[in-house]
């Protein structure tokens, strides 16, 4: 018997299995297509690590101490490619990032235009932008990433299908997409998967390769091209629900066009770029965009672990921390993160 079987192998499972197995707990691990695989949302190749997060000075130190862990666990799969996030220098988002950086003492630096200009000429912005510059931060390998963490947590580790029993004290369920699935009647409307579009385009010879970029008022990012698979862009607004099992996984010519549009007036030099690569994702949005990690209102030992969001990846070093403390009982619940604090309206306030 395990004390803990951990369903999903996604992100937040695997570092759940680790930090418990690394409490000194049996853990089971199981997912049902394995780790990383292509229908989930840490499937896929890359995922930003950043620590600009506006006012919300929680997932600014849940970065600071995720990188950590990624950095300890899988250095590899780390690019170091420096992450910029520009809006209007009167934007709320952006004047509350500098605050909690400068409070939480990220290294970082806030540029004008005409110091954006001189210091990434391959991206064109408006006249009235500024940005925040974090030279430490950048990009981990996502699929790749997550299978060394199943592998060096030490869990016990199976993929399965059916309907076996399997017998343990507590039962966390870290699904992501396929949690409003396991429990329709809990979390309908309060956990939104839905349907995410993501281009790769080919670079010239030579072309200077872009930092990580998000624009948070376009609700774009870029990814530059690391191993081999092209210059990545995506929209990043929520797009339509979406069933992370049947869902189509083919891209659209409207989010083609799109996409397109923004490399023209971006990134100029990319503007008739081949497409070379893409793949449709998911996010599984929760009402406001924040975690949900809290006890099932039914079952005791049960834990509901999910709604990444479209911004979890990142975050899944210091998500199994703290599940492991909830688990333990040595630490104090975050309410962010509580099933009462899921409303069905939704209303994003986390980027």
């Amino acid at each position: 018997m395990h004390d803990v079987v951990v369903v999903g192998a996604g992100v937040f499972g695997a570092w759940t299995a680790y930090h418990l197995k690394r409490s000194g707990a049996r853990v089971l691990l199981l997912d049902q297509h394995g780790a990383g695989n292509s229908r989930s949302s840490s499937g896929g190749e890359t995922r930003i690590i950043r620590m600009s997060y506006g006012p919300s000075e929680i997932y600014t130190r849940s970065s600071m101490r995720s990188l950590e862990l990624w950095k300890q666990v899988c250095p590899s799969l780390f690019h170091n490619t420096g992450v910029l996030a520009t809006a209007a220098p009167s934007d709320p988002y952006l004047i509350a990032t500098r605050e909690t950086l400068s409070r939480c003492a990220v290294r970082h630096e806030y540029l004008k235009h005409a110091a954006l200009r001189k210091q990434f000429p391959q991206i064109t912005l408006d006249p009235e932008t500024a940005g925040i510059w974090e030279p430490a931060s950048g990009v981990l390998m996502a699929r790749r990433a997550v299978q060394a963490v199943v592998e060096a947590s030490g869990a016990d580790y199976e993929i399965r299908l059916g309907d076996a029993k399997i017998r343990a004290g507590t039962v966390v369920y870290a699904c992501g997409p396929w949690l409003p699935k396991l429990f329709p009647e809990l979390l309908r409307g309060r956990i939104r998967p839905t349907r995410q579009e993501v281009f790769f385009f080919g670079t010239p010879p030579g072309y200077q390769s872009m930092p990580t970029w998000i624009a948070f008022s376009e609700a774009v990012y870029s990814i530059p091209a690391l191993d081999g698979r092209g210059f990545k862009i995506a929209i990043d607004a929520h797009g339509p629900a979406f069933d992370p099992e049947t869902g189509s996984r083919e891209i659209t010519k409207e989010a083609l066009r799109k996409t397109r549009a923004i490399l023209r007036k971006r990134f100029p030099a990319l503007a008739r770029a081949p497409l070379v690569e893409s793949r449709v994702c998911q996010y599984e949005n929760t009402s406001n965009g924040d975690f949900l990690i809290d006890r099932h209102p039914d079952f005791k030992n049960v834990w509901l672990v999910g709604g990444g969001s479209g911004h979890g990846f990142k975050h899944g070093p210091w998500v199994g921390e703290y599940v492991a403390s909830q688990l333990a009982g040595t630490a104090k619940a975050e309410p962010r993160f509580s099933l009462a604090s899921k409303e069905i309206k939704r209303q994003r306030k986390v980027f």
